[in-house]
């Protein structure tokens, strides 16, 4: 036999082979070459879903769209992508929609076994990227996590700490739970440092100390301008509590200890005392 008469034979056996059923399922008959060309479909999908992920990311960048804005949309586009992938991927398969009726129902009784907490966190992620209720790069604080949100998945949202920490959260956490967004209403917050002085001091000179320490560090905001509130009548002390706002709301407790040692400086040199808890014991001997 001619050599490339052979060639087309041995092609034309090959084919019939991947294109011979190897099982079938409500009622559509499964090949190799079908289930090679739902996989070539669904990574293609994958792989375009990133391409236009980023270009509707970029062209909203390029509008000066709010970042969370832009990632939602990035995300949603990925899905659909990708949803879309899958579809054309059983359609190569053969299953109709009644197949895959069937197959929502297998799902759906597998949900209800075992399965619920990943879809309540696939939905809880759906949730976050409509209403936004927080997005990437706002410092949150969810049950005893605290950080810097970096990344939103589908399931899990990932919280870094100012220890370089990463924290996996389930997204169900956020909609559930309590979520105090430190960043939601902007990139600056109100800050305190509460201190206390002894009984006799000159208040009005303890006033102007704190207020002379606040102006005096750079990542102190000017306005709105920082303010001292005498709280009250303590038991060892006179109690004043100095709020100031910061922009730079990652390095704020760096900024609060600063204005600590900046306080306990001037107050030493100003000669004010802050006083530590006292005690009076009084003895009696019984003749």
């Amino acid at each position: 036999m001619d050599p490339a008469d052979q060639l087309f034979e041995n092609i034309k056996q090959f084919l019939k082979v991947i294109n011979a059923p190897i099982l079938e399922l409500s009622g559509s008959k499964i090949s190799a070459s079908s289930i090679l060309v739902s996989l070539i479909i669904i990574i293609a999908a994958f792989k375009v879903s990133k391409l236009l992920g980023a270009a509707v990311n970029k062209a909203l960048s390029r509008r000066a769209v709010d970042s969370g804005v832009r990632d939602s949309l990035d995300r949603f586009t990925r899905y659909i992508t990708v949803a879309i992938g899958f579809l054309f991927a059983l359609d190569t398969l053969g299953f109709s929609l009644g197949s895959l009726t069937a197959l929502g129902a297998v799902l759906m009784v597998g949900i209800g076994f075992g399965l619920q907490n990943i879809t309540q966190n696939f939905i809880s992620g759906v949730i976050l990227l409509i209403e936004r209720p927080v997005k990437v790069g706002d410092i949150v604080r969810v049950g005893t996590s605290t950080g810097k949100i970096t990344d939103i998945h589908v399931r899990s949202t990932i919280i870094q700490t100012r220890d370089d920490v990463a924290i996996i959260v389930p997204n169900s956490k956020f909609v559930s739970e309590e979520v105090i967004n430190d960043s939601f209403s902007g990139n600056r917050i109100r800050q305190h440092v509460r201190v206390g002085v002894a009984y006799g001091s000159d208040i009005e000179k303890v006033r102007s100390l704190l207020l002379c320490v606040a102006l005096g560090h750079p990542k102190v905001l000017k306005q709105p301008d920082p303010t001292v509130v005498f709280e009250n009548f303590g038991e060892s002390s006179l109690d004043f509590d100095l709020r100031f706002w910061c922009e730079d709301l990652w390095t704020v407790d760096a900024v609060c200890s600063d204005l600590r040692f900046s306080i306990d400086a001037i107050f030493r040199a100003n000669h004010v005392q802050i006083p530590f808890p006292q005690r009076d014991v009084h003895l009696f001997t019984k003749n």
